[in-house]
């Protein structure tokens, strides 16, 4: 693994994460496959060990850091042998979060974003809808003004966190009628009356709660609205940017780990006489994925290095975003087939990653949709 840790207290704060992920995660993995989410109850020691707002003012509880400790902890994260249990946390550090830090007021900082980074509430990111995914000006959730009230009504789905979440940074209309400037954000606490949800059965992702979220003339101030009425689109469009770049980076580190276990396999695994890695072709196999790892790895680097420089890092993390997805795809596939029959074992990591990883060409952004920003950017 490449690891670019340049002072002692990225070095420290490494060893922190990767304490933590062996000792209360990864030893855990199985259990919340079972429990089909993550421990609440580990959400108050990450916040108390620094990890749930790197980024974010001190003046909040934040750490007042740069992206290059968010890598660390998203790489770490990697570690934990679940990418269910990952993104149950990095949707709430990078998802669902970045949008009220950016825009909004004090008084919702201090009422929701504060206790988020100490891990007293929990958080979710509500965009995508039956009928808008990709799309996401086609999102019908409406939310109308009543007095000082919005009252909102539509349904989410595929939320991470459902039954998990205290409250929702929802994407809604407020303006039919003016396109793009016609969405909000909006907080909305999850025990809000009128508010209800399923979770859904997924063929991966076990330890994370993917749900669909019902809401039916749920009303919460205007004052829980995020930064400008009518801005909603815009400032989700800046939040995608941290949710892609923490998937990239955290999906590269998972399939290295899943890379690192297939090698081990395959020195143990023996046929015709001889290991398995002692093959050409397992060879063969083994190096073609380490070098695209090794490549992904170097481009969400160089996505990182954009950001702490001051950049804007959109190109840079919308090609991340495509090539680690296909890429993780890639060698999830490898690494399934080097484990033969075993690999279709729920106890295999390679059965699990091979239906894990596939999920990061769809969600937080499309492949399709990636590469259509890119053609329009580059003016194709």
């Amino acid at each position: 693994m490449i690891h670019r840790d340049p002072t002692a207290e990225h070095r420290a704060f490494r060893e922190t994460v990767r304490t933590f992920v062996r000792n209360e995660l990864a030893p855990r993995a199985r259990e919340f496959d079972r429990m089909g989410k993550l421990d609440k109850s580990l959400f108050p020691k990450m916040g108390e060990l620094g990890m749930l707002g790197l980024r974010y003012d001190e003046a909040y509880g934040g750490a007042g850091l740069d992206w290059s400790y968010t890598a660390i902890l998203c790489e770490e994260l990697g570690n934990a042998d679940n990418m269910g249990v990952m993104t149950g946390i990095t949707v709430h550090t990078d998802m669902a979060t970045p949008s009220l830090h950016r825009f909004g007021s004090e008084a919702l900082k201090h009422e929701y974003l504060a206790p988020a980074i100490r891990g007293e509430m929990v958080s979710a990111i509500a965009v995508t809808e039956p009928d808008a995914g990709s799309d996401v000006a086609g999102i019908r959730t409406r939310a109308v003004r009543d007095g000082d009230d919005w009252i909102v009504n539509g349904s989410k789905i595929y939320i991470t966190n459902a039954a998990t979440a205290d409250w929702l940074c929802l994407l809604a209309v407020t303006d039919p009628g003016a396109g793009h400037k016609g969405f909000s954000q909006i907080i909305v606490p999850t025990d809000t009356p009128g508010i209800s949800y399923n979770l859904l059965d997924k063929i991966g992702f076990w330890g994370s709660d993917t749900g669909q979220f019902f809401l039916e003339d749920v009303r919460v101030p205007v004052s829980n609205t995020i930064g400008e009425i009518g801005r909603g689109f815009q400032q989700q469009m800046m939040q995608f940017q941290d949710e892609r770049l923490v998937v990239t980076i955290g999906l590269i580190a998972y399939c290295e780990a899943l890379w690192g276990k297939t090698c081990e396999w395959a020195r143990e695994r023996k046929l015709f006489g001889q290991t398995l890695i002692s093959m050409q072709n397992t060879q063969f196999k083994l190096v073609e994925c380490k070098t695209e790892l090794t490549t992904a790895r170097l481009l969400n680097q160089a996505c990182v290095d954009s950001l702490v420089a001051g950049q804007d890092a959109t190109e840079l993390i919308s090609m991340a975003k495509l090539y680690c997805g296909r890429v993780a795809r890639r060698v999830a596939d490898e690494c399934f087939q080097l484990h033969g029959g075993f690999a279709y074992m729920k106890e295999s990591m390679a059965g699990r990653a091979f239906c894990d990883t596939r999920i990061a060409s769809i969600g937080g952004g499309s492949d399709e949709t990636m590469m259509h920003y890119l053609a329009k950017r580059w003016r194709l």
